[in-house]
Parts: C-alpha cells; structure tokens; sequence
C-alpha cells in the first residue's frame, strides 16, 4: 500500500507535532511584541528553561522505562540544600558544594531505585512518597525558616564564557551528554529495549533491574544539579523551592516529544519542551498577560502534552497497521 498525502501529513504531525508547535508559539508572540525576538531575549528565555531543562532531561530516562518520578521538586530543593551546609559549615567551595548536590540526588535516586526495583513497589506511589519524604527532610534541617547560600554561589551563577551564560552552557553540555549516552552506549539501547518491550528485553538478556535503577539515580542526579544552578542564580532557599516543579518537568519532557507510555524520546525533547514552556511564560509577560492566569496555563500546558503524547501513539500504531504487508 502506498502512503497517501494525508498519511504523510498525519504522520509529520504525530511525529513533529512539538517543533510546529513551537515554531507557531514564538511566531504568535513574536507578532504581537517585537522585542520578544529580540537575541537579548531569546537568550533570557533559555537560561531561565536550562534548570527545568536538564531536570527534564533526567526524566527522560525515566519515561523511556514507561516509569514515572514525581519527587524531583523535592530532589531539586534538598539536594543543594545539602550543599548548602557542606558550603557553610565545612568550606566547600562552589565547585565542591556542585558535587555535594549531585551526590545527595544520586543518594536519592538510589532509594526511589531500591523501593521500585528490588521491592517492586509502583513507581507513582513510590516517588510521591519520597516527594514528601525529602522536603519534610529538608524543611527538619532549616527549621523551615529560608536558608541563604554564600555569596561566591551567586558569582557562579551569575558567571559567563565567552559571553555565554553558565546556565545555559550546563544545560547544553548535559543535552549533548545524555545524546550521547541514549543514542551511541549499550545502556541507551538497553533503556529504549525495556521502554518498548520489557518481557523481550529481559529475555534477550539484559539486566533490566539495573537498567531501571540506573535511569532513577540519573533522573534525581540531574534534578539535584538543576537545583544547585537556579539557587547559583538567586543565592537563597525556602521550603517552597522546587515545589510543584515535578510537573513543569513531566510536561517538558512529554511536550518535547517523549512517551508516557515509555519507548519514545530523545534527551532533545526536554530541550524542546523546557524552552517551549519558558517561551509561553515570557510571551505571556512581553503581551501584558495577567500574572493570575499562570496556574490555569500551566494546566492547560500539561493537558496539551497529554493529549499530543496520545494522539502521537494512537496515529503511529495506526499508520504502522496500515502499511503491515500480509503473509
């Protein structure tokens, strides 16, 4: 059977449907406040998507398993909460407090492994547990009182390369690492083999328990960094830091493309999907959008990515009936 032009055009949708999305939000908005093209801006918009992006990227991994992470709003608060400490009580340097962060989400991500893999406990209910879990830790450690960094962290933050923000390089110096891992390592492969197929995958004779711990303890560890680097920028914490990020995060990764039903996706997706989420916020701002109606967008935001990430499956597996040649 040959592919007819509405096939092809279904099938550019349900495959590309994110990137003419973006494209139409930054051509709307574009028209309606000039400036908002402006590279100033565009810049702006995607060192302020850079920490939701690279938690984002994190979740990937875990959404190509067809699991879920709901604690990394709370991963993004406690992680550099630690550094924090270690920063202020111990000396650490900026650099040193960054590897506390990123040990502390690893430590993290390696419970809501232990809890998922080893006692097979249902990943929703496990990672909201642990969201609880980890800000009642950190709010034990403050007192739940706001917590201020030393002022070398907002140097960093606030830090460039050749004019390039460090948000911004960290964001896509992870992009590029995840790529690389998804797409050219053995553990890629293996990740996308139990997305799609979990029962095959085990039978072909990967260690799908490892690979399923492996994809949670880098979920948390990027949601850790991502913490560390929005605190690099505004130098202080409170208990309400990273709260609800969880979902800004989900509906990033599946705005840009990956599957909640586990198997699709790429570490660009959350790319995508982090800038396209930035670029409505700040559109809304540049066309005097009442600030109210944020909570309401950001809803309407996570139904859309529901919606496209089932009509992307149901659209694929039918044109991949259709073109099936019979026996």
């Amino acid at each position: 059977m040959t592919d007819t032009p509405k096939d092809r055009l279904t099938g550019f949708i349900a495959r590309h449907g994110t990137i003419v999305m973006f494209l139409l939000i930054v051509l709307v908005f574009g028209t309606q406040a000039p400036n908002f093209l402006g590279p100033d801006n565009l810049a702006n918009i995607i060192k302020q998507a850079s920490f939701i992006g690279i938690a984002a990227i994190g979740m990937v991994f875990v959404l190509l398993t067809a699991g879920i992470d709901l604690s990394v709003g709370s991963v993004m608060y406690l992680g550099p909460l630690i550094a924090g400490f270690a920063m202020r009580d111990f000396g650490v340097g900026v650099a040193g407090g960054l590897l506390v962060a990123v040990a502390a989400g690893a430590i993290m991500g390696a419970i809501n492994a232990f809890l998922i893999v080893y006692l097979r406990i249902i990943p929703f209910i496990v990672t909201l547990s642990t969201l609880f879990f980890f800000r009642g830790f950190g709010a034990w450690l403050t007192s739940s009182r706001q917590f201020d960094f030393p002022d070398e962290i907002r140097a960093f933050g606030l830090s460039s390369v050749m004019g390039i923000p460090t948000p911004i390089l960290f964001f896509v110096a992870i992009a590029a690492i995840a790529h690389v891992v998804l797409s050219r390592t053995t553990f890629g492969r293996q990740v996308y083999a139990i997305g799609n197929d979990p029962a095959a995958a085990e039978k072909a004779g990967i260690s799908t328990w490892r690979v399923k711990a492996g994809v949670y303890i880098i979920c948390s560890t990027l949601a850790a960094l991502s913490g560390f680097i929005l605190i690099a920028q505004i130098g202080r914490l409170d208990t309400g830091f990273g709260e609800g990020r969880e979902f800004d995060v989900i509906a990033a990764a599946v705005l840009g493309g990956a599957s909640l039903f586990g198997g699709i996706g790429t570490a660009f997706s959350a790319v995508i999907g982090a800038t396209m989420i930035q670029a409505v916020k700040t559109g809304l701002v540049f066309t005097g959008v009442s600030l109210y109606l944020q909570p309401m967008l950001q809803g309407l935001i996570i139904f859309v990515a529901v919606f496209l990430d089932s009509f992307r499956a149901s659209q694929l597996e039918m044109l991949q009936r259709r073109f099936i040649r019979p026996l």
